[in-house]
């Protein structure tokens, strides 16, 4: 028994103590808060966790409010990797290290002593004190005293805004799988990403993959004697320590400049009705002839925003719509994109489809990031072929132009139906406008004839009432008058709508171009569950023939 610990026995009991998490801060003493101060001076017992070197960074950054007369705890990790010989493994070890260190907390408590329990930056963020606390806290009175995190003195010490307005700052531990980490940074405004050291390489593809690399900030030992900091894409690998993070602060205040000037900068829209302006007007407005170099580091994104809302936003998309420098899009879908400080927004009407798109072209040129939104995926009956045509020709052909991929409205309403789509299908539009209704109807049969399951896009408007009626009347040459057909509107939206027909039974007038339909085929069944849902399926085997 340590000479502290036979102080504790000793010592009589006076009721029940109390406990205390305190937060210290990120390592500048000066950065303590004076209720920290007070805890730790008026404390009978100090812990604190060490490596097995001794040494405590917690207790350092503490040490001159400690008394001569303060019980020390020293909690030291049996391990600070994974390489164990415990039978339990890591965990098993570090498991057995807890409940030991929360027994001796805990026969202080009992002893009716006061015991602050030292944490670097805040108690409950990331720290070893929340282990104390989930054994203790139900069994003694407890204070949490919080703490400056590491974050906020790193964004401190490079000056950089973390977030503003309504963005979104995500912290993320180094030791993530690589994919994991480039979904989540590619998906929000600003992030941190802590626990380096020997993760710092994984860490680094990341940023690169998600395209934040650029933007991103390196901070050792915040506030500290050995304080660095850098651009991360900078940084030998082989120099981080584990108590350093990347930073990737806020966007805002990082939009560029459009390279354009003078009466460039006025952002030359899209008409909103179906006489638009023309492509020569807008790249004229624009400010670059035709036969001039584009200015480097302009793109295109057509970024899928899939059926409905954010819920069905990739990261991958959301990343590209938050680096975006221009939003172009119909203005129903890009009513979807959050307003984002410094972005410019270019609505226009659904049918000037070519016309957006060499207006996006056109700012490409200029130097500016623009993304492209489209409903569900970009490349199925969307913008993605209109700016890939556009991008096909002179003055575009220099033009980086990316497609991200987006959830189908066919995927997602067969989603909420079952799985109607489980076994080979084809997808087919109704609409007229852009081709004729003999080739709807040959492609119609042939379909029908080869028995897929068809998913039918744009069935109706306004403008356009008899199709889903001739194409149900085809579709009865060659399926059964009780083949399943899936009516799925607005899926993931307000007024979601899924339901389950018959063939013969489908009516026209309860399809809109907000529907889509999916049309069984001899093998897709319509079965009613014991909860008293329909589910349609199609059998991955066919029988043969």
């Amino acid at each position: 028994m340590s000479e502290q610990q036979e102080r504790a026995a000793d010592a009589p009991e006076h009721g029940t103590g109390r406990l205390y998490g305190v937060g210290l801060g990120p390592g500048d003493p000066s950065l303590m808060t004076v209720r920290a101060v007070e805890v730790i001076t008026g404390a009978d017992v100090v812990a604190y966790h060490s490596a097995q070197h001794g040494r405590s960074i917690a207790r350092a950054i503490a040490e001159r409010h400690l008394r001569p007369d303060h019980i020390e705890e020293r909690l030291v990790y049996p391990v600070t990797t994974e390489s164990t010989d415990h039978p339990g493994g890591y965990r098993g070890a570090m498991e057995d290290f807890y409940a030991e260190a929360a027994a001796r907390l805990a026969a202080h408590l009992d002893a009716g002593r006061t015991v602050a329990v030292l944490a670097e930056g805040d108690p409950l963020f990331y720290g070893s004190y929340m282990h104390m606390h989930k054994r203790l806290a139900d069994r003694y009175p407890t204070e949490v005293i919080p703490g400056v995190t590491s974050v906020s003195a790193a964004a401190a010490r490079t000056g950089s805004p973390l977030v503003e307005a309504e963005e979104v700052l995500t912290i993320l531990p180094g030791t993530l799988p690589e994919e994991e980490l480039a979904a989540r940074l590619a998906g929000t405004d600003s992030a941190a990403v802590l626990k380096l050291g020997r993760t710092f390489p994984t860490v680094r593809r990341a940023l690169e993959r998600s395209g934040r690399l650029a933007e991103a900030r390196y901070v050792e030992r915040a506030t500290m004697g050995a304080e660095r900091t850098a651009a991360l894409a900078d940084v030998d690998p082989d120099s981080v320590p584990y108590f350093s993070m990347a930073l990737v602060p806020s966007r805002i205040g990082a939009q560029r400049p459009d390279p354009a000037a003078g009466e460039a900068r006025r952002a030359a829209e899209p008409a909103t009705s179906d006489e638009p302006t023309t492509s020569d007007g807008l790249a004229t407005s624009d400010g670059l002839a035709a036969g001039d170099e584009p200015v480097a580091g302009g793109e295109v994104v057509v970024v899928g925003l899939g059926p409905a809302g954010p819920m069905w936003l990739t990261p991958e998309a959301r990343g590209a719509l938050a680096a975006a420098d221009d939003l172009v899009g119909y203005t129903t879908y890009l009513d979807r994109v959050p307003v984002r400080p410094g972005q410019r927004r270019h609505a226009s009407d659904n049918k000037v489809e070519a016309v957006r798109a060499e207006f996006a072209l056109d700012l490409a040129r200029r130097g500016r990031r623009v993304a492209v939104v489209s409903s569900g995926d970009p490349g199925v009956f969307a913008m993605a072929t209109a700016v890939l045509e556009a991008a096909s020709v002179a003055p575009y052909r220099e033009v980086p132009v990316r497609v991200l991929p987006g959830m189908t409205a066919a995927h997602a309403a067969a989603a909420r139906a079952g799985a109607p789509l489980g076994h080979d299908y084809a997808v087919i539009s109704l609409s007229d406008r852009l081709k004729p209704w003999e080739v709807i109807a040959e492609r119609l049969h042939a379909a029908a004839a080869a028995d897929l399951v068809l998913a039918l896009y744009n069935p109706g408007s306004r403008s356009r009432v008899w199709q889903v009626g001739k194409a149900r009347e085809l579709l009865l040459e060659h399926r059964a008058p009780d083949t399943p057909v899936v009516l799925g509107r607005d899926v993931g939206g307000p007024e979601e709508s899924v339901r389950i027909v018959r063939l013969a039974d489908l009516d026209p007038e309860q399809v809109d171009m907000r529907t889509i339909l999916l049309v069984g085929s001899s093998q897709t069944r319509a079965v009613r569950r014991g909860d008293g849902t329909e589910v349609v399926w199609t059998p991955r085997r066919y029988p043969p023939q």
